[in-house]
C-alpha cells in the first residue's frame, strides 16, 4: 500500500508538549496558521472571513494561560476554521446564499460556544455550498487547483489540507465531512447522529443533520469533538462515548466487515487496487475480514442497503420544508436550483410516504446492529476516488449516504495515495459506540503503512 503522507499537515496536539513546557506558545503556533493563510489563501480560497484580531486576542489569552500552568481544556490555545452554516458571534453567517449577505446571529451556536468556553481560537468562517447542499463556492483542492476539495464542508477541509489550521467544523447530512476529508488529507470524523449538539447550524434534515470535525490528525479530531460533548452535551442524548482529552487508546480489529455496496461500480482499478492492498494488510495483520463473499447475511444486508437508501434524499427533502419554502417564496431564484428542486420533490410527498421511509430506516438499522454483533465495524472506500477535476461538481456521495440516513458513527481516514492524490479509508460502526471506533482508527492510523 502507498500510504498518503500529507506534507502540510500542522497539528496542534503534536505541538501540546512544547506548550505545556513553555517552549512553545499558542501565539506562535497561530502566528503559523496565520503565515500559511497568507502564503496559500489566493489559490485556495478556504476563508470567507477572517479574523486575524480576534484569533490574536484569544491565542493571547491562552498563553497567558499555559504561562501560568492552567490552560482551560484540551483544546485550549487551538486554531479552528468555523463552516459558514454555524453561527458564530461577532461574525457573519451567510450560506454561501446572496439573500444571507451580511446576516449575523448575533450569538455563537453550540459547538462554537463550547469551543471558545475551552479556550479554542476562533480563525475565521470557512466555504460552505449554499446552505451545505447546494451551488458550490470558490474554494479549490490544497493538492491540485484544478480538482474540487468535495463539499459542503469545503473550506474547512481545505484549509486542515493546506495546513492553515489543525481544525475544522463542518457538517454532514450526506456526505459533507467525510467525502472533503479524504479529497484534502485530512481526518474526517461524524460521529453517531445526535451526539455533538446542532444547535445554532443551519438545518437542512433534523434526522440526518450531524456536526462533523475535519482534522489534522485523529487526536486533534478527537480533542474537538470532545470539547463539543463535553462542554454543552446534546438534548436527549448520551455524550459522545470515549470522551477525553486524548482519543482512546489503539485497538486491532478482530474482525471488520469488508461493504460492497453500489459506489464500487464507480472506481477504477488504481482505486480497487489501493484498497485492496489495505484489506490485504489488515489479513496480513491478523484482522479477519467478512464480506458477502464469504457471509449471506452480510450479502442480504447490502442488498437492504442499496435498496434503502435512495430514501435517504427523499427523507432530507421532506424535512426541508421548513425554512426552505419560505425561502423561496421570499428569495425566488436567489436560492439554487437544487433547493428549488428538493422542494419540489418534497411538495409530492405525503406524511404516510415519509412514515414509511422511517420505518425502512429503522429495519436497515437493525440489520446493521445485527451484522455487528460479532465484528467491530464495517469498512470501505471514503470516496469513488481520488478528489474529481472541476469545481462545480463535487463528487459522489455514494460510498458515505449510508452512514448519514443511518445516523451511525463513521471516520475517514486518510491512508490512500491514488495518481498523487490522498483517499480516504472508511470506517463505520453502530450508533453510541464512537470511542470504540476510534480506537480501531487509531490502531489503523499507527499501524497500516
Amino acid at each position: 500500500m502507498k500510504r498518503w503522507h500529507n506534507p502540510n499537515i500542522l497539528s496542534f496536539a503534536q505541538a501540546l508538549p512544547g506548550m505545556a513546557s513553555g517552549k512553545r506558545t499558542p501565539r506562535e503556533f497561530l502566528e503559523r496558521c496565520l503565515e500559511v493563510i497568507a502564503a496559500r489563501e489566493k489559490t485556495v480560497k478556504a476563508f470567507v472571513t477572517l479574523d486575524a484580531q480576534g484569533a490574536r486576542n484569544a491565542a493571547d489569552a491562552a498563553t497567558k494561560r499555559y504561562r501560568a500552568g492552567r490552560p482551560l481544556s484540551a483544546v485550549d490555545g487551538m486554531p479552528v476554521a468555523i463552516k459558514d452554516i454555524i453561527a458564530t458571534a461577532g461574525l457573519a453567517t451567510q450560506m454561501n446564499c446572496p439573500a444571507f449577505n451580511g446576516w449575523q446571529s448575533g450569538q455563537d451556536a453550540a459547538c462554537v460556544s463550547a469551543l471558545r468556553h475551552g479556550g479554542a481560537v476562533i480563525v475565521g468562517k470557512s466555504v460552505t455550498t449554499e446552505f451545505a447542499i447546494g451551488y458550490s463556492g470558490p474554494t479549490t483542492n490544497p493538492f491540485d487547483p484544478e480538482r474540487t476539495p468535495g463539499g459542503s464542508s469545503s473550506g474547512s477541509a481545505a484549509a486542515v489540507g493546506a495546513g492553515m489550521v489543525p481544525a475544522g467544523l463542518g457538517t454532514q447530512t450526506q456526505a459533507s465531512t467525510l467525502r472533503p476529508a479524504s479529497y484534502c488529507g485530512a481526518v474526517g470524523f461524524k460521529p453517531t447522529h445526535g451526539a455533538l449538539h446542532t444547535g445554532g447550524i443551519h438545518p437542512l434534515s433534523a434526522t440526518c443533520d450531524h456536526l462533523g470535525i475535519l482534522a489534522a490528525t485523529l487526536d486533534d479530531a478527537w480533542r474537538v469533538a470532545s470539547q463539543i460533548s463535553l462542554g454543552f452535551g446534546s438534548p436527549g442524548y448520551p455524550p459522545l462515548s470515549g470522551a477525553g482529552a486524548n482519543p482512546p487508546a489503539p485497538q486491532k480489529p478482530r474482525k471488520l466487515i469488508r461493504l460492497y455496496t453500489r459506489g464500487w461500480t464507480e472506481i477504477d482499478s488504481d482505486t480497487e487496487d489501493a484498497f485492496d492492498d489495505t484489506i490485504a494488510l489488515l489479513q496480513a495483520a491478523g484482522v479477519k475480514i467478512a464480506s458477502r463473499d464469504n457471509d449471506a447475511a452480510i450479502a442480504k444486508l447490502e442488498q437492504e442497503l442499496d435498496a434503502g437508501v435512495d430514501g435517504a434524499i427523499a427523507i432530507v427533502a421532506y424535512e426541508m420544508k421548513w425554512p426552505y419554502e419560505d425561502y423561496i417564496a421570499r428569495f425566488g431564484d436567489v436560492i439554487g436550483k437544487r433547493i428549488h428542486g428538493l422542494i419540489a420533490d418534497a411538495r409530492k410527498m405525503t406524511p404516510a410516504n415519509y412514515e414509511a421511509l422511517l420505518a425502512n430506516r429503522r429495519g436497515v438499522r437493525a440489520l446493521v446492529h445485527d451484522a455487528l454483533r460479532d465484528a467491530d465495524g464495517c469498512i470501505t472506500l471514503a470516496a469513488s476516488g481520488p478528489a474529481i477535476l472541476g469545481h462545480e461538481y463535487t463528487g459522489s456521495r455514494t460510498f458515505l449516504i449510508y452512514g448519514s440516513w443511518l445516523g451511525l458513527p463513521a471516520f475517514s481516514l486518510p491512508l490512500l495515495q491514488v495518481s498523487g492524490l490522498p483517499l480516504g479509508v472508511q470506517l463505520l460502526g453502530v450508533p453510541d459506540s464512537d470511542g470504540k471506533l476510534c480506537a480501531l482508527a487509531n490502531w489503523m492510523m499507527k499501524n497500516l503503512d
